[in-house]
């Protein structure tokens, strides 16, 4: 008797999209991401202080980035928080089978659009700006 085999791929409900499709899809799962990334800056009050004064800003990328040269403190504060960031990434990406850099991209594009006016963030362009009260400058791919 014949034995019948079947081979199962796993479910990739990214594959075939476009960039936008992709992005869109990991958008629904980005409100679950938000709030870890704030209870992480929350917690540490040299960051908080950084922010507020403009010395580190959101990157396009979905990871923080230094306006102004930093010191040793906020530098082992913001690496902390980026790799914090990478892993809550990671495990994010790869639960909706999305590669880390699309996820924290898209992360990217939720973390400028939540800035508030006179904090730093990064525009498409690479420069650093300070958010008002208008909508931010954001890469044309974000949603």
């Amino acid at each position: 008797m014949a034995r019948m085999t079947m081979k199962l791929r796993p479910s990739r409900p990214f594959a075939g999209r476009s960039l936008a499709g992709r992005l869109a899809a990991a958008a629904l799962v980005l409100p679950l991401v938000a709030a870890p990334l704030a209870a992480f800056a929350q917690r540490d009050p040299v960051y908080a202080a950084a922010r507020e004064a403009g010395q580190v800003g959101e990157k396009m990328d979905g990871y923080l980035g230094y306006v102004t040269p930093p010191s040793a403190a906020l530098k082992a504060v913001v690496e902390d928080i980026n790799l914090k960031r990478r892993a809550l990434y990671s495990d994010k990406a790869q639960a909706q089978k999305a590669t880390v850099e699309e996820y924290a991209f898209t992360s990217g594009c939720l973390l400028i659009a939540q800035t508030r006016p006179g904090e730093k963030y990064q525009a498409p362009d690479g420069s650093w700006q300070t958010r008002t009260a208008a909508a931010p400058q954001r890469d044309s791919r974000c949603l």
